[in-house]
Order: C-alpha cells, then sequence, then structure tokens
C-alpha cells in the first residue's frame, strides 16, 4: 500500500506514531517467525524515552525441585550496593524501535535488526550521534542491519550520519534530499578485507515499501517484506 504520512493530518493525531511503530515492528517480527528457519527467532523491543518500553522476551526464575518432586523458586541472592559515583556525565539514550533476530543455537547470538527510525532519533545533534553510533556499533559487531526511516517530522539523515562512522567514502551517502528511506548492510569478512555490503532505497510518501535483505549467517538470508507488515500494521490500528 502507498506509505502514509504518520506524523501530519489526517493520519495524526487521531493515531499516534509510537503505537504504531511499536505495532510494525510486531508485524515486522512475525513474518520474520514464519519465514526463519529452525535455529532463528525474532523478537521486536521498542523504547520511546521514559514513555514507553516493551521488551518480548521470557525470563527464567532460579527453581529448585523438591524431593516430592515439586517446583520451588530459589531465593534470590543477596545483592550490594556501590557508594555513590564520583562523577557523573549527561547522556542521551536514543529511541529504539527495533526487531532483534537472534540465533538459538547454543544461546542467544544477535544476528540481525531492523531500525525504525523515530523523530527522537532524528531530533538533536546529540540524538543523530547516539543512533548512528549505536547502528555503527551493530555492523561492527558483524550484526546484519535494516534501518527505515518514514519520519517526516524531523529532517535527517541517520544513514548518511551513520556511514560516517564507518567509512568517509562518499559514495555510500544518500544525496542531501533523501529524507526517507530504507537500507540495509550486511557485514562480511572476504579474504583478508572485512567490508559491508550495502542496499539503499529512497522512500516517497504515496508509494509501496520495499523489500529488504537481511542477512542471518554467511549467505544466508531473509526478506523483510516491509510493504506486507505495513500495510497489516495500518490494518491492524484502523488507519486503513
Amino acid at each position: 500500500m502507498p506509505l502514509l504520512d504518520h506524523f501530519r493530518p489526517p493520519v495524526f493525531p487521531n493515531h499516534h506514531w509510537e503505537s504504531f511503530h511499536s505495532n510494525w515492528a510486531t508485524r515486522l517480527a512475525d513474518a520474520l517467525n514464519d519465514q526463519l528457519p529452525p535455529g532463528f527467532l525474532a523478537e521486536e523491543h521498542t523504547f520511546a524515552g521514559g514513555r514507553l518500553e516493551i521488551d518480548v522476551a521470557t525470563f527464567e526464575q532460579p527453581v529448585s525441585v523438591s524431593a516430592n518432586g515439586h517446583a520451588v523458586a530459589l531465593a534470590e541472592p543477596a545483592t550490594w550496593s556501590p557508594p555513590a559515583a564520583p562523577l557523573t556525565v549527561p547522556a542521551v539514550f536514543p529511541d529504539s524501535f527495533e526487531v532483534r533476530v537472534f540465533q538459538t543455537t547454543g544461546g542467544l547470538t544477535l544476528v540481525g535488526v531492523i531500525e525504525l527510525v523515530s523523530p527522537g532519533n532524528k531530533d538533536r545533534p546529540e540524538e543523530r550521534r547516539a543512533f548512528a553510533v549505536k547502528s555503527a556499533s551493530y555492523l561492527y559487531q558483524g550484526v546484519s542491519l535494516v534501518m527505515v526511516d518514514v519520519v517526516t517530522a524531523r529532517r535527517a539523515n541517520l544513514h548518511n550520519e551513520t556511514v560516517r562512522l564507518v567509512s568517509p567514502d562518499p559514495r555510500l551517502e544518500l544525496p542531501a534530499d533523501a529524507d526517507l528511506y530504507a537500507v540495509a548492510y550486511r557485514p562480511v569478512r572476504r579474504g583478508d578485507r572485512d567490508e559491508i555490503d550495502v542496499w539503499p532505497e529512497r522512500l516517497a510518501l504515496g508509494a509501496p515499501l520495499p523489500t529488504m535483505p537481511l542477512r542471518l549467517t554467511g549467505d544466508r538470508f531473509v526478506r523483510v517484506d516491509l510493504d506486507d507488515a505495513y500495510t497489516e500494521a495500518c490494518r491492524r490500528r484502523r488507519i486503513i
């Protein structure tokens, strides 16, 4: 379906972008889990400042089995409180609307991330840098990344800010007027060289969203159908 403007009328303020972004992340995670091979799992993770935090994960409660076979929760270990920190510095914890893909064989290993850009990510220079540093750190760890920016309320290109941290090559950057975009990144070792493959796509209001590649391991990829998940999120939120 055509990309809508979720930050201006008529969609906004009847539908809040935070709810839509978190639902879009859920639809993307659902779609990925439908096609991921055994040994992989997709989960959504959203955090918008102090307003919204959803971490879809399971936490194991330490248990013991009594003599009669019943499970009994173990007491939590004693905690330790350190002295007050001698120094405190300002920090920025960027908004996060993500889908994280894990390889589950031998424990959870993060292999891919889909980042949905928020208005806060594009707001102040320190917010933009924090987002770019987080995205670049994924790539430096060998984690594949898909970055999606449909925010019309702010003008900034976080793809360009990210690749400037990774490489001085200006060919990696999108044009200065590219405010809406989707980009896929694949860190890869070829021979003795570390490289990052980049698939950039400019987006436009009124146009359908593309399908992006997300590398799992090696040459194994999964399709990220942004348009199908977007359409389902719009339907679920009664935007269409």
